[in-house]
């Protein structure tokens, strides 16, 4: 089998996408520290959180539609220029002294629409940029470049920041430019067969819902990964804030995420060999009894650095499950339906993101970062319980060849 690093197209697609991604990283770490700095408000700060994450729940579905009937590969074009323009804004607005936190909303929401249109439409792609049999290694690989980013993104975040304040934004605009280049030279066709549908647009944003909702092992997983992920949505800015209070700079506040990112790449890699030994029962389960012991650790250190080593040994199990669950539900989705089926999955599984953001900065207001780390872990807790229990999850068939065994 051709190595996937011979693969034109996928290599492209993907060395463009780390340094986006690399982008985002930075900005990632970079813009709750100037809420922070701006207003000193961690309530703001939740706020520009919600706003970025906002579209996970509002655009999935209609993206979804969208990107079944038009063409993948300019979407991806769109997607990229577009965010790009939208984060040059923010040091221009900075230069000039006149940066809101409104501003940084609607930067925040724009960014986030952006992700959403591309990564749709990069998930709906990829099946027709590699073979069936490379879809798991490059999904694997895929993981692999965002935990990278991650991992290096937020200290060059906090170091750029302490620099000046605008350069952060600046590197993630010029880096969503250069994946635009990098785009450009794609050769495949990513157009979806047979075209997008001529049903009417509102009923062909709740097919995937209905698609998905058929399938009782994808529905369990979606539903459970939302709950993780409005948790873990929530924890990094109580993390930040923790930090904070324990006198961490901006540069050690970065170290610390980078450090949490690093388990995720670990993971990634690790993924990426070990996918095939386990079942997506396996997976579900044990991966939520993981972060539901791990949680409780945050409790018993306000150092940095032990906090990022505990979030790395929480990052370091997600890959495996994205890996799994993921390839589970791509193969599964026929051509056609693959944006609308990713689009109502995101917007079930990220679109709670929100109310982690807005969740994290009252909890952080009202209790204390200790208070929500506690609120956090037992939600947790309750979250391994149900997938422990839940009849579709201790029945899940192993996917053989694109068809359930």
């Amino acid at each position: 089998m051709t190595t996937l690093w011979r693969n034109r197209d996928f290599s492209l697609l993907w060395t463009g996408q780390v340094v986006a991604s690399l982008g985002a990283a930075v900005t990632g770490t970079a813009m709750p520290l100037l809420v922070l700095a701006t207003t000193g408000s961690a309530a703001d700060a939740g706020l520009v959180g919600a706003a970025g994450t906002l579209p996970y729940l509002l655009v999935n579905l209609p993206a979804g539609a969208l990107v079944d009937r038009w063409d993948r590969r300019r979407v991806l074009l769109v997607s990229e220029i577009a965010a790009a323009l939208a984060m040059a804004t923010v040091p221009v607005a900075l230069w000039l002294g006149v940066l809101t936190v409104a501003q940084m909303c609607m930067v925040a929401f724009a960014q986030g629409a952006c992700f959403v249109f591309f990564g749709l439409a990069e998930r709906a792609s990829l099946p027709r940029i590699v073979a069936a049999e490379q879809l798991p290694t490059a999904i694997a690989h895929n993981e692999a470049r965002s935990r990278g980013a991650s991992l290096a993104g937020p200290p060059l975040g906090g170091v750029l920041f302490g620099l000046d304040r605008a350069l952060p934004f600046a590197a993630d605009a010029l880096s969503s430019l250069l994946a635009f280049v990098a785009l450009l030279f794609l050769r495949a066709d990513l157009r979806s067969r047979p075209p997008g549908s001529a049903e009417p647009l509102w009923r062909a944003t709740t097919a995937g819902l209905r698609w998905m909702w058929r399938h009782s092992l994808i529905r369990a997983a979606i539903l459970l990964v939302a709950v993780s992920n409005l948790v873990f949505q929530a924890l990094v800015l109580v993390l930040v804030v923790l930090a904070r209070d324990h006198g961490a700079s901006a540069a050690e506040v970065g170290t610390m995420l980078g450090i949490y990112s690093g388990g995720g790449l670990l993971g990634a890699l690790a993924a990426g060999r070990l996918h095939h030994r386990f079942t997506p029962r396996t997976v579900i389960v044990g991966v939520n009894w993981v972060w539901a012991a791990l949680l409780p650790l945050f409790l018993l250190t306000g150092e940095p650095l032990v906090m990022g080593l505990i979030g790395a040994a929480t990052a370091f199990i997600g890959p495996l499950w994205n890996v799994v669950v993921t390839s589970y539900l791509t193969l599964l989705v026929p051509d056609e339906l693959r944006a609308r089926v990713g689009g109502a999955s995101m917007t079930l599984s990220w679109g709670v993101m929100p109310i982690g953001s807005l969740g994290a900065g009252y909890l952080v207001t009202g209790i204390g970062p200790s208070g929500a780390i506690g609120v956090l872990a037992a939600t947790m807790v309750v979250t391994a319980v149900v997938a422990t229990v839940s009849p579709a999850v201790r029945s899940a068939p192993v996917l053989v060849g694109g068809t359930e065994g």
